[in-house]
């Protein structure tokens, strides 16, 4: 009998690259005043062509915009009111877009059925190094965060990205940290294991994480995550099948939002669907689609989002 991994069918929706930090690995941002920021028509128009093609997810996925910029207002309220739209077309809003002030997250926790940080690693020294531009990654900012999404009771996705100049006892601590708020709260669904991969728009010339480390790192995360934590790869970024095999092996169980474009990795695609799913029946798995919030989690949700939710629930039951 096959065992199951889950995954996401998203879709991305970027309201701007634009980002006041300078994360040295990044492959993502743009200057500020650089580039336009996407106006609801161009997502309404981009969202109803996506209508009736399996995509259940729309991940809001942002640069920053500073705190105490003169733009902030009209950054977040841009965010919602994508959040808005694509409710308001039978998707399910997931937002990740860096750390947010408690009003802002509660705001968001009423056009969202989940939402998302990532913590990286804890360790400060990295804000001597590849985080040295990017205040946002202080890491108490970012655990906040996690602390936060608990209070309000917001299903919440965090990770570690790994090969940025961590150690293993980094890895350790950044798991434990996160363990530690999710026994308090019992909000977090899913922790995910992502490989820094070299791209082409970044200024820090790391050579990446060593991928043949990966299936450690989840075995290591297995070890100290609570049970009911997901742990979560990108299998774009897992170039070599046999160690996305030995992945799962050690405990890994999903492979996140799996659309057209990685925003974050744009040069690394995604397998096509028939032949990831040959890779995984090889060694035992089958590949079923989720939600963005799991099913333990509808009860946090306002009544609207609580129905579209359970309409899309019968549907994938129906679907098998």
């Amino acid at each position: 009998m096959s065992r199951i991994i889950t995954y996401s069918p998203a879709y991305t929706v970027v309201p701007t690259y634009e980002c006041f930090n300078r994360c040295s690995y990044c492959n993502f941002r743009s200057e500020p005043g650089t580039n336009s920021w996407l106006s609801l028509s161009e997502a309404e128009k981009k969202l109803l062509s996506l209508k009736n093609q399996g995509i259940i997810e729309v991940l809001i996925l942002s640069g920053e915009v500073h705190p105490k910029s003169q733009y902030r207002q009209a950054w977040f309220q841009l965010i919602y009111d994508l959040c808005k739209l694509a409710l308001s077309l039978g998707f399910l809003p997931h937002t990740n877009v860096g750390p947010l002030s408690r009003a802002e997250m509660n705001k968001l926790k009423q056009v969202n059925v989940s939402m998302g940080l990532m913590l990286e690693q804890i360790t400060p020294k990295l804000l001597e190094t590849v985080h040295r531009n990017a205040p946002s990654k202080i890491p108490h900012l970012r655990l906040q965060q996690l602390e936060w999404a608990g209070e309000l009771k917001i299903a919440f996705t965090t990770g570690l990205l790994l090969g940025i100049g961590e150690t293993v006892n980094d890895w350790k601590e950044t798991l434990e940290a996160i363990a530690n708020i999710h026994q308090k709260w019992g909000h977090i669904q899913e922790v995910i294991l992502q490989p820094y991969s070299p791209g082409n728009q970044e200024i820090w010339n790391g050579e990446g994480f060593d991928i043949n480390l990966l299936s450690e790192v989840v075995a290591i995360a297995s070890q100290i995550l609570p049970s009911d934590i997901t742990l979560q790869i990108p299998p774009n970024l897992v170039t070599k099948p046999e160690i996305l095999l030995a992945c799962l092996e050690n405990g890994a169980r999903d492979l996140g939002g799996i659309g057209p474009l990685d925003e974050v990795n744009p040069d690394y695609p995604h397998l096509h669907y028939q032949a990831l799913v040959k890779v995984l029946e090889s060694g035992g798995w089958q590949l079923i689609k989720r939600l963005p919030l799991y099913s333990k989690y509808d009860d946090w949700l306002a009544i609207n989002l609580k129905d579209i939710v359970g309409k899309w629930r019968m549907k994938l039951s129906i679907d098998g």
